[in-house]
């Protein structure tokens, strides 16, 4: 829109005001391609990038878009807040999801051509040399072969389940005795316990790597599975179920075995998707179609499916550490590490810690202290998503086998983590420990952990609040900051927060928590209309929101009716973000800027100007509907001031960034700044703890970047 039609918007009708979320989510993983794209950033970190949005396809696809199939469906339409109904978003989709997966595979052909320059590189089999390919037949006869399943589909042999996003061939065959006769149809699905990129014999003395597709291999020798029969085509697909859970959990018995009968149907979920080979057999295709029902949603890729697989690819390379990022040790928080006791730096000062540049060992080593402490009494945890090895599983284990009070509020509805959790559950379950599956109705999302200490005649509780979840795994690659303290209003809260989750309570006066879903929509609405007053008395008044993702109305009006108040408002959305910036008299003094780099920022802080006296939230909670009324989220205050400077720098980093900030346009775009400025890059300076760990006197009211 150009500056005229922005003057010309009619207020009344608010889908103007507004950007669509599924829309939104593709630009996002526009600024995550640009990444992939961009020749500053190492080679093998381009490819994981590439691989980054492929993944992110397939959840968006078997989520979001397989909603919106079943809204077109069952003959939904009415029109959502920003202006469309299912039908007319979903031909939008096909448009961009297309035009990305194009980007995709072109860009995929630049980074091969470079990887191929450094000497990693991906070989067509008719150009293997005479040894390679008497390898690559003994790998096939002695590692494939065993494990492959020709799947025929006649009469007697109905088509088999197709696996969500696994890789198949389907094969078009006919009968060497009878080519007059209809094709002969099968399939065959890729062994995915086996690597996709098979290591081709190299000189020892030489720096090239070679490697062929298993999928190559395989078409390579498929006569040895189908004798009798002469392949006509050979070509790959994959497909896309709907992947979203539908749990009766009010008529569920037990929540457990509920999830995991659903678990089973998702492998039967409704064709969302179909990826196929480029130039795939005509009567191929024609069968695929027909089996899945899907004729809209189908997509040709001229290379390799999937290419989710570069992640692994990239990390399983041996000699090239040049071309990824240079690795970082991340630092042991200094409160912790001058004195071994948790408890005793706690009940002297709040820590905080700043993830991955600070260790998520100090978490690991807090929880393994209490679980041998014998003055700990009680334990108390929420965990949403845990890595597959998980420490901390081990010491609450541990801490329950020694005769300690152990609950842990397990998520079972983890999207996509449902079995792990289940697992977690079951061995915390056989160790004594007390495990909840949350309330019914909403899933467990705040990060919180409780110790109870019994300390000569008194108690008293240690807290532990973050922003992303009690996983050692992301924490070395996702921002988040991890709250440590043992303020008594605050671990007052914490008890209250796990006895509503654990068993029946009834509506409690928060001391200084913020919790959805039953304070936090409007607790964030007074919160926005305090700063509104404070502009429009002529006292300070700021906003700055760092978060995943924008996308409640109810929350989006408010952030405009404070704008127009006088406040001025930053917000730093990596992802969604259904706000629109720079319409006259109603969003010109809103900042939206997006940052996508090296790590994936994903903390939540919250800053309030409030006259003069700053107030900072720690959060899990993202502005979007489903935080705010169908999950446990929390808002915790931070009480110590220097804390809070901590914390204004770690936001000020953020909006000083010029070099990975991308700005949202109101046309929905995102553009880079034009910036004249040296280069500043915020993860790269939060690299070093000081800057923003340090005595330095920090500006609560830091003025627009």
């Amino acid at each position: 829109m150009n500056e005229e039609e922005k003057k010309n918007i009619n207020h009344s009708t608010p889908a103007t005001a507004y950007l669509n979320r599924d829309l939104s989510w593709i630009e996002f993983n526009r600024r995550v391609l640009a990444e992939a794209q961009d020749q500053d950033n190492p080679l093998l970190e381009r490819a994981r990038f590439l691989a980054i949005v492929s993944s992110n396809l397939d959840e968006f696809i078997s989520v979001r878009v397989a909603g919106i199939q079943d809204q077109i469906r069952a003959g939904y339409t009415k029109m959502d807040f920003t202006g469309y109904t299912p039908s007319g978003l979903y031909k939008r989709l096909i448009k961009r999801v297309t035009k990305i997966i194009a980007d995709q595979y072109r860009i995929f052909k630049d980074i091969s051509r470079q990887l191929h320059k450094e000497g990693i590189v991906f070989v067509n089999y008719e150009d293997l040399t005479q040894a390679q390919e008497l390898a690559a037949e003994q790998y096939y006869r002695d590692i494939i072969f065993p494990v492959l399943t020709p799947m025929a589909v006649d009469q007697s042999r109905p088509f088999p389940l197709v696996h969500s996003q696994f890789i198949y061939l389907a094969v078009v065959l006919l009968s060497k005795n009878n080519h007059e006769e209809e094709p002969y149809f099968a399939i065959l699905q890729i062994p995915s316990n086996l690597p996709r990129c098979i290591p081709l014999p190299h000189r020892s003395n030489s720096k090239k790597r070679q490697f062929v597709f298993i999928e190559d291999v395989i078409r390579q020798h498929i006569q040895t599975l189908f004798s009798g029969y002469e392949p006509v085509a050979v070509n790959e697909f994959r497909l896309t179920r709907n992947s979203d859970l539908t749990i009766d959990e009010e008529g569920a018995e037990d929540l457990l075995e509920e999830i995991e009968k659903e678990l089973r149907k998702r492998r039967r979920g409704v064709p969302a998707r179909l990826e196929v080979q480029k130039g795939i057999h005509p009567y191929a295709l024609e069968q695929l179609q027909a089996e899945f029902e899907i004729d809209d949603f189908v997509f040709e890729v001229e290379g390799p499916l999937d290419l989710g697989f570069l992640r692994n690819f990239a990390g399983s390379l041996k000699g090239f550490s040049y071309l990824n990022f240079p690795t970082i040790e991340p630092a042991y928080p200094a409160e912790f590490d001058e004195n071994e006791d948790f408890f005793e730096v706690l009940r002297e000062r709040d820590v905080l810690v700043y993830h991955p540049y600070e260790s998520f060992d100090a978490m690991t080593d807090f929880i393994t202290q209490a679980s041998e402490d014998e003055q700990v009494m009680a334990i108390k945890m929420t965990l949403y998503r845990v890595s597959g090895k998980s420490p901390l599983i081990t010491a609450l284990a541990n801490a329950a086998e020694s005769g300690k009070q152990v609950t842990v509020v397990v998520e079972l509805k983890a999207r996509f983590d449902e079995e792990r959790n289940i697992a977690w559950a079951r061995k915390l379950e056989q160790s004594g420990c007390h495990v909840v599956y949350g309330l019914v109705g909403l899933k467990t999302h705040a990060k919180i952990t409780l110790i109870v200490r019994q300390e000569g005649p008194e108690l008293r509780r240690y807290v532990h609040v973050g922003t992303g979840n009690y996983n050692d795994s992301t924490a070395k690659a996702y921002t988040d900051l991890s709250l440590f303290t043992s303020e008594h209003q605050i671990g007052l809260d914490a008890s209250e927060l796990f006895n509503q989750m654990t068993g029946y309570s009834a509506n409690y006066d928060w001391n200084s928590f913020i919790v959805a879903p039953t304070n936090m929509s409007l607790s964030l609405q007074r919160l926005m209309h305090r700063e509104a007053a404070h502009a429009a008395a002529g006292r300070p008044a700021r906003i700055i929101a760092k978060m995943n993702s924008l996308s409640n109305q109810p929350v989006i009006d408010d952030l405009y009716s404070a704008a127009q108040a006088g406040v001025d408002i930053d917000l730093i959305i990596r992802g969604v973000c259904c706000l629109r910036p720079g319409i006259p008299g109603l969003s010109e003094r809103i900042s939206v800027r997006s940052i996508v780099d090296r790590f994936l920022e994903h903390s939540r802080i919250y800053y309030f100007e409030n006259g003069g006296k700053p107030e900072v939230y720690l959060s899990s909670a993202d502005w979007m509907t489903r935080n705010l009324t169908r999950r446990i989220e929390l808002m915790c205050p931070v009480l110590n001031s220097d804390i809070r400077k901590q914390i204004v720098k770690i936001l000020e980093l953020s909006l000083k960034d010029n070099v990975k900030s991308s700005f949202l346009q109101f046309n929905g775009n995102y553009e880079r700044p034009d910036d004249k400025k040296a280069p500043f890059r915020s993860q790269f300076a939060a690299m070093d703890v000081r800057y923003w760990k340090g005595n330095r006197v920090l500006l609560s009211n830091p003025k627009h970047s």
